[in-house]
């Protein structure tokens, strides 16, 4: 099994669910604050200029099968892309066990 991360834009999470819905069952979904290379981004209110450097990001973890790890990554690359800096990152991790709470059952 794999663990799949995927931090990305606010404005894309609908798109992206709707196209991880068509081969994953579950997905869980966080609002998450970072940066990465962009390192936040300036905003001027009523004529102050500040600087943001924690941006709202949205952050999706997806247990799966390892033989459904590249379509899953490919759905999340396209679907989530803007072409703009900011756009994210995918991790894929190893998940050596996993039970459910319920059972106590292992995957």
């Amino acid at each position: 099994m794999k663990l799949i991360q995927c931090i990305l834009r606010q404005e894309k999470l609908n798109d992206v669910v709707e196209k991880l819905m068509t081969i994953t069952s579950g997905l869980t979904v966080y609002e998450a604050r970072g940066h990465g290379r962009q390192r936040g981004r300036s905003a001027v209110y009523r004529g102050v200029e500040y600087h943001i450097e924690l941006l709202p990001k949205i952050m999706i973890e997806i247990a799966t099968d390892d033989n459904k790890v590249d379509d899953l990554v490919r759905i999340l690359s396209e679907t989530a892309r803007t072409g703009e800096i900011g756009d994210g990152r995918i991790f894929v991790v190893p998940i050596d066990e996993a039970y459910h709470v319920r059972t106590g059952f292992m995957d």
